[in-house]
């Protein structure tokens, strides 16, 4: 019963900032200082990866209607341009999977430390607030979805593959990437959301694989535990995007850049004590 409750907390911490640039491998980090699950390494591995998709889902449910290219009530050409932004969305988590899949064991068996997560933490910090200062009287170049070039969405992906590097923040790389790609907040911040969806499923899917060729099964307590991770990550990231989405239309991501140097800072205090 315990490790239920830990599982909301740390789903809370996983579905507040998986969207927000402020990177969810960090907090959880911190957080497991003081929340540890008690079902072992390897599941406690797996689970902080695997609740991930509960707060995916919630892209997929909020945005079901754009994404859905099937939809009858789409026109011919509204069926063909989301076609097109699934291509793109493809097209940007190819990095990831030529970069970051082979070296997946390796950031986490050496990389995933509290020096290199705080480190990462404060870098990117200083790299929003630096980012906005220059971009803040440009107007933006690509306004809409639909003006993501199939090259520009490349290389936002080859910044998303920068989050390999925990406590970079997958969204937080992706959103400043595709801003000094010449993409407006908002859009940065929607195909962000898109870019999760195929990158953290493929990831799910990795994580679990790893942990069952390891020898592992799941009991029916380690089920539930996942189940109520998972969920509750669902329901707190269903509120996170729509904040979010509200956020970047009136405010900057200067604010998360000085919020990210703040927690990197707490990370390191947090080693020395």
């Amino acid at each position: 019963m315990l490790d239920i409750f830990k599982a909301i907390i740390i789903g809370i911490v996983e579905g507040l900032t998986e969207f927000l640039p402020v990177s969810s491998t960090g907090h959880i980090d911190l957080v497991s200082q003081f929340v540890q699950i008690s079902q072992g390494k390897d599941f406690e591995n797996m689970f902080e990866y695997v609740i991930q998709f509960g707060a995916i889902m919630a892209v997929v449910i909020l945005y079901f209607s754009k994404l859905n290219p099937f939809s009858a009530k789409k026109t011919v050409r509204e069926r063909q341009d989301t076609w097109v932004l699934w291509f793109k969305v493809i097209i940007a988590c190819l990095p990831s999977i030529i970069i970051g899949l082979p070296l997946n064991d390796f950031m986490d068996e050496h990389l995933h430390k509290p020096a290199v997560v705080a480190t990462a933490l404060i870098v990117y910090g200083i790299l929003f607030i630096v980012i906005e200062n220059i971009y803040k009287n440009k107007a933006p170049k690509i306004s809409s979805l639909a003006n993501i070039g199939y090259s520009t969405a490349f290389f936002i992906g080859l910044f998303q593959s920068l989050s390999i590097v925990p406590g970079t923040s997958r969204s937080g790389a992706t959103i400043l990437g595709a801003i000094i790609l010449g993409a407006s907040r908002y859009v940065a911040t929607e195909f962000s959301f898109f870019l999760a969806i195929p990158t953290m499923v493929g990831v799910t899917i990795l994580k679990v694989g790893s942990y069952l060729l390891k020898g592992n099964t799941f009991t029916g307590e380690q089920w539930a535990v996942l189940a109520t991770g998972t969920f509750v990550s669902f329901i707190v990231a269903v509120v996170a995007i729509k904040w979010l989405l509200k956020f970047v239309q009136t405010h900057d991501f200067k604010a998360f850049g000085w919020y990210r140097i703040i927690i990197g800072l707490i990370v390191f205090a947090v080693m020395f004590m």
